[in-house]
């Protein structure tokens, strides 16, 4: 169970920082960020699907629901959305 769980973190902080990237990309789509303002208003909202006065079925449709909600959004994005920009180096002269 332990491993399922730090597997499920280190998931969702990779495709969390995707989602950060595409968000401040200069062509990032609409629809990405009113997608990104959904999943932030349903984990912050008081209404769930599941609601969390059940002792752990509760959470854990927030544990899985938000992470799949944000890699379908970031399968949808155009390719290259998610990669950091490449930093030009020039070459020194020696």
């Amino acid at each position: 169970m332990f491993k399922r769980l730090t597997l499920l973190w280190v998931l969702l902080r990779g495709d969390a920082r995707k989602l950060w990237l595409a968000l401040r990309h200069p062509q990032a789509p609409g629809w990405l960020k009113w997608g990104t303002a959904a999943i932030a208003l349903y984990l912050v909202s008081p209404i769930d699907l599941i609601p969390d006065v059940l002792p752990f079925i509760g959470v854990m449709d927030d544990l899985v629901l938000v992470p799949l909600a944000i890699h379908w959004l970031l399968k949808r994005l155009p390719p290259g959305m998610t990669e950091p920009a490449a930093k030009r180096s020039t070459p020194r002269s020696a």
